[in-house]
């Protein structure tokens, strides 16, 4: 069917198929309907109107970062009349505004990553998600790496705050889990491990981390202090990692695990899945990266202390206690995110865990009872007024234990019994069914029974095995080297 413009309205209405009537009207107002509506007014007053040219454009002005919030509450407070239901319409009209009169803003330029160009690091606050060991919270952090271009991705468990030795031994851990090194390391400014520091010690730091950065093969580099985008391309995955932490908790129906060990296996198994749905990815990158070096370099700081007479050395405001043989003794300690090693001269001799002063800058102990148990059976009163008694304790039950002989018993009968349990501890190597054991005699409330524990903890003689040596005849010796070489060596 044609259409032209000679039809009579009548054809064209029949060919359009409407009513002759609008064919007339449409003929008589070629306009379209939405050109033919008139804009609706106001309603009512503006009430924005006396207020905004005079008072709240010449707030703008002056301080243009200040929050229509703000405004708001002072306009109340200038005008009590206006009432808050204005608060909508006053944040419409100044986004309005600032569209037109604003500032300029930053902008985001998206960039491309190459493969095995970029990896990048940081540190992310994991105290939210509300993680225990054994029921005692874990003050903790998250060391995170990620490659720029496949989006591989490492995160290791740091315990204490973001130093170069956590940055150290989480990077070396995820370069040797994924096989390569890429050419550039990116971080933020390292403002927890810079914070606080001298002029020296800043620049003995960023010697470190090029050292670090060398021996890989890296270009370091950092962002900005304060610009967080850019290192955008981990700073977003901090808090998809940490919402997938945070499901996998609630999956698991409790956030609280036996040990660290377990917590760190149970981080890497989500870690591990995430690098799954970028299998491809990462193996097309992995062809690009770097070599590793033939080995780690060093992810500690080394120090050298002295063992003082109170059986311990002092280290960052933290009393660690030590064998007395090592009294007088100068050590040196290779500092670990979580642990310390012991050396005299190059003989490793132990390994403690590490220790944090307290968030107000007390000092705080690590203590191990083996190592004064000795001394203290011959001065079992030190214990009384011990200024590390609270962490000379291993376990639980044994400060239970104490606090409930000094309540029925005097101080010194308290001091010797509690000490000669410590004693049974270590010298029978029981400490964890001791601890049974003093439970279940508190929760009925019973005494510890020194002399009962004693015998249920000896040695049982049936089970000693015994032990028959024959020696062997000398002639035996003779038949195996011969009789002539005995000759001639006589």
């Amino acid at each position: 069917m044609k259409y032209r413009q000679t039809d009579s309205p009548p054809v064209a209405a029949a060919k359009a198929s409407f009513s002759t009537s609008t064919a007339y009207r449409i003929e008589q107002d070629r306009r379209l309907p939405s050109q033919k509506k008139a804009p609706r007014g106001r309603r009512r007053p503006d009430p924005l109107a006396r207020v905004f040219e005079t008072e709240i454009v010449p707030m703008l002005k002056a301080a243009p970062g200040v929050r229509p919030v703000t405004i708001f509450e002072e306009l109340l407070r200038r005008h009590p009349e206006l009432g808050a239901g204005i608060r909508r319409t006053l944040e419409r009209r100044i986004r309005a505004w600032r569209a037109i009169h604003g500032e300029e803003q930053e902008v985001i330029f998206r960039q491309t990553h190459e493969p095995g160009q970029r990896g990048l690091s940081d540190f992310t606050d994991m105290g939210e998600l509300g993680v225990t060991i054994a029921g005692v919270p874990l003050d903790h952090r998250l060391y995170h790496f990620r490659l720029a271009y496949s989006g591989f991705e490492h995160a290791h468990v740091v315990l204490g705050g973001e130093s170069f030795i956590a940055l150290a031994e989480g990077l070396q851990n995820a370069l040797w889990s994924l096989g390569g090194a890429p050419r550039e390391h990116r971080t933020d400014s390292l403002s927890a491990a810079f914070c606080n520091l001298d002029r020296d010690a800043k620049d003995d730091l960023t010697r470190r981390y090029e050292d670090l950065c060398a021996h890989y093969g890296m270009r370091p580099s950092r962002n900005n202090r304060g610009i967080a985008h850019e290192n955008g391309a981990i700073e977003s995955s901090h808090g998809h990692l940490k919402r997938a932490v945070g499901d996998a908790l609630l999956l698991r129906g409790t956030a609280d695990f036996d040990d660290l060990a377990a917590y760190r296996g149970f981080i890497d198994e989500i870690v591990s899945r995430r690098n799954a749905r970028n299998a491809k990815r990462i193996d097309s990158e992995r062809t690009a990266l770097q070599d590793l070096p033939d080995r780690r370099t060093s992810d500690y700081e080394e120090v050298i202390v002295h063992v003082t007479s109170s059986g311990g050395f002092t280290l960052r405001k933290v009393f660690y206690t030590v064998p007395s043989r090592l009294i007088g003794h100068r050590l040196r300690v290779r500092l670990y995110d979580d642990h310390l090693d012991v050396f005299v001269g190059g003989t490793h001799l132990l390994t403690l865990p590490r220790g944090r002063p307290h968030p107000n800058g007390k000092h705080d102990q690590v203590v191990d009872y083996r190592h004064v148990i000795h001394s203290l059976r011959r001065k079992p009163m030190a214990l009384l007024n011990l200024v590390y008694r609270d962490q000379l304790f291993p376990r639980e039950a044994y400060r239970r234990a104490f606090d409930v002989l000094r309540k029925r018993l005097p101080d010194k009968k308290a001091c010797r019994i509690m000490v000669d349990l410590l004693a049974l501890a270590h010298e029978r190597g029981c400490e964890a069914e001791l601890a049974d054991q003093l439970t279940a005699d508190l929760n009925d409330g019973r005494l510890p029974d020194l002399n009962r524990l004693r015998t249920h903890f000896a040695p049982d003689p049936a089970q000693m095995p015994n032990v028959v040596v024959r020696l062997a005849p000398l002639a035996t010796y003779e038949c195996l080297i011969g009789t002539a070489e005995i000759g001639g060596a006589a």
